[in-house]
């Protein structure tokens, strides 16, 4: 069973703008983590806010575990569907980081001794239970948007959506969020879109959907991604520097079987396929 089903979606914000989305059709597996790329104005943060409801398409449908969103459901859909946003601010209403994560479930009615379990536990599979009793606006960028995602996970979401979690992260907190995304991976099979235009962080995907005005531009894996690197830099996505790195040293002659998405992966493809040189 698919968890989200695009089929034939048209979109856009007013009738006098451009459609964002057009015949847009898109199926993403249950248990998938897919990165969904692409530059501002591509329509890929239409397309997490579609399958959360936050947004109504002119015409087309949209699937979530088989079900057709409406407006008389849209509330059932969300509960299985979470949604991290860009900043983490927005979606704090407690006074304090335990306070924040019991929010979502104190509104579903939630049993008090399972929400305390829940709490914990969120908290635990983010790196933040030690933080329980603080104020969340005193925290760094990637505290608070690791906050975020345990508010979210407490919900027990089947399907995580991270709408340019990092965007506004120093590289710490980016580095944290992205080892946060690892972790919960591990712990169950849920469904994750990670909506970005970072191509750094494609490495825990195991499918990636770049986007370009409003449709699907490639549809592929991390590891065959870089193979179409003029493709990638001709609708402005910038290349990371390991793959910039390996096409500049393939002018010399080098040899690369894989483009590297970091550097212990560069060290390891220029001494393998290069060792005879």
């Amino acid at each position: 069973m698919s968890a989200i089903e695009f089929r034939e979606v048209f979109f856009r914000y007013n009738e006098e703008s451009p459609f964002v989305l057009k015949n847009f059709n898109l199926t993403i597996e249950q248990g998938q983590t897919v990165a969904v790329l692409g530059h501002n104005g591509s329509g890929k943060s239409t397309v997490s806010k579609l399958v959360n409801g936050l947004l109504t398409p002119q015409s087309g449908e949209i699937l979530v575990n088989d079900t057709k969103i409406r407006t008389s459901n849209v509330w059932e859909i969300r509960k299985n569907v979470g949604m991290v946003f860009q900043n983490p601010e927005n979606q704090f209403v407690g006074t304090t980081v335990r306070d924040d994560v019991a929010f979502g479930l104190e509104n579903r009615g939630i049993p008090r001794d399972e929400m305390e379990q829940r709490i914990k536990q969120s908290l635990m599979n983010v790196g933040m239970e030690q933080y329980m009793d603080h104020e969340p606006h005193h925290l760094s960028g990637g505290q608070k948007q690791r906050i975020a995602i345990a508010s979210v996970m407490a919900i027990k979401p089947e399907i995580l959506l991270l709408d340019e979690a990092t965007s506004m992260l120093d590289p710490k907190g980016r580095k944290e969020i992205l080892a946060t995304i690892q972790t919960l991976k591990k712990h169950g099979k849920m469904t994750m879109v990670m909506i970005t235009h970072d191509l750094n962080e494609i490495v825990l995907a195991d499918r990636i959907i770049v986007m370009n005005k409003g449709n699907i531009y490639l549809d592929t894996t991390k590891e065959l991604l870089f193979t179409h690197h003029k493709k990638l830099e001709s609708i402005g996505l910038t290349l990371p520097f390991t793959v910039e790195l390996a096409l500049e040293l393939e002018k010399y002659d080098y040899q690369f079987a894989l483009y590297p998405l970091n550097y212990k992966e560069f060290n390891k493809e220029l001494w393998t396929s290069n060792l005879n040189k």
